[in-house]
C-alpha cells in the first residue's frame, strides 16, 4: 500500500514519531543534516516526496539551531515537490510574544512568517499560549487540548474533590476543559495577577479553596506564576497542592521552591524532553497521542 503521507522527525522526537509509525499509509521520511566546515547547515533529504503531504515533527525553540533545522528541512521538502507540509510543534516557542508594542518584536508573528516562507502550509500544535498567538500565523494553527490528559491522571490519583485553580485570567477556559473532562464540579478558581520588574504580584483570588488545590497552565518556565499562587493557595488553606502544565520549560532553579510550598506533584507533558535528572520527581504524560489524531486532519 502506497504512503499517503511521510512522516519526518528530529532524533529529540523519537519516542513521539513511534506513535505515528501505528498508523496505515504514514511512512518514515529520511534526511541528515549537517554542518559545513564554515559552520553553514546543509541538509540531505533521502525519500522523494513529490505530490506527498509531508508531515514534519519537531521544535523551533532554543537553541537558534532547532528553528533554522526546522526551517530548512520545510524548504527542501517544498522544493522538491511535496504537495503540502504541516509542522508538527507540540511546544509552540515563540507563542507568547503576541502583542503588538510600540518598539518592541512580536516573536509569534516573526515565527509564523518564516515557517510560512519555508512552505509550511499548516500548524499542529498542543495548548498553544492564547488565541492571539494563533491569529497572528499566516496559516491554519490547530491546537490540540491536553485536557483529557490530565483528566485521566486527575482520576488514577483521585483528586475529584480538588479545586482547580487557574493561575491567570488566560488559564481559564483551559481549567474549566479539565474540569469538564474530569467530571469536577466544584468552580474554578482565578488569580489575578501583575507583573513587576520584580516578580509576579497576585491581586486577588476569586473562588472557594479547600485543602486541596489543582493549578492548571499552559507552561511552567521560570515557575513565578505558580509560586506566587502556590503561596497565596497556602494563606488561603489549601494543605496539598498539585501542579498540571503542558509545557515543562523549568528554566532556572527558582521553579524548585514549589516542593518547599505545599506542591506535592507536578505532571507535564513530554512536548518539552524534559531531562533525566528533573524526570525522576516529575510525572511526564506522554502526549503523542493528541498530535496523531489531529496531525490527519489538516
Amino acid at each position: 500500500m502506497a504512503a499517503e503521507r511521510y512522516l519526518f522527525h528530529f532524533p529529540p522526537q523519537r519516542r513521539a514519531a513511534r506513535e505515528f509509525r501505528k498508523i496505515p499509509r504514514i511512512a518514515s521520511g529520511e534526511f541528515s543534516i549537517e554542518r559545513f566546515p564554515n559552520g553553514e547547515l546543509h541538509l540531505d533529504l533521502k525519500t522523494p516526496v513529490a505530490g506527498k503531504r509531508c508531515l514534519v515533527l519537531g521544535t523551533i525553540a532554543p537553541p537558534e539551531r532547532n528553528l533554522a533545522s526546522f526551517l530548512l528541512l520545510c524548504h527542501t521538502l517544498r522544493s522538491e515537490g511535496a504537495s503540502h507540509v504541516t509542522a508538527l510543534l507540540p511546544y509552540l516557542a515563540y507563542s507568547r510574544h503576541d502583542r503588538k508594542e510600540p518598539g518592541r518584536s512580536r516573536g509569534a508573528a516573526w515565527a509564523g512568517a518564516l515557517l510560512g516562507a519555508a512552505g509550511v502550509g499548516a500548524i499542529v500544535t498542543i495548548d498553544v499560549h492564547s488565541r492571539r498567538a494563533a491569529r497572528v500565523v499566516p496559516m491554519p494553527l490547530l491546537s490540540v487540548s491536553s485536557a483529557e490528559l490530565f483528566a485521566a491522571e486527575i482520576e488514577r490519583r483521585s483528586l475529584h474533590d480538588a479545586t482547580i485553580v487557574a493561575p491567570d485570567q488566560g488559564a481559564v477556559e483551559r481549567c474549566k476543559a479539565v474540569a469538564r473532562k474530569a467530571g469536577m464540579k466544584r468552580s474554578v478558581a482565578v488569580v489575578t495577577k501583575t507583573r513587576t520588574p520584580q516578580g509576579v504580584v497576585l491581586r486577588r483570588l476569586r473562588g472557594n479553596i479547600g485543602k486541596r488545590a489543582i493549578i492548571v497552565d499552559d507552561m511552567l518556565d521560570t515557575g513565578g506564576t505558580l509560586l506566587a499562587c502556590s503561596r497565596e493557595l497556602r494563606r488561603r488553606g489549601a494543605r496539598e497542592i498539585h501542579v498540571f502544565v503542558t509545557h515543562g520549560l523549568f528554566t532556572g532553579d527558582a521553579w524548585r521552591k514549589l516542593w518547599g510550598m505545599g506542591v506535592k506533584s507536578i505532571a507535564c507533558t513530554d512536548t518539552v524532553p524534559v531531562r533525566s535528572a528533573q524526570a525522576r520527581k516529575l510525572t511526564v504524560l506522554p502526549a503523542a497521542s493528541l498530535l496523531v489524531r489531529s496531525a490527519l486532519e489538516v
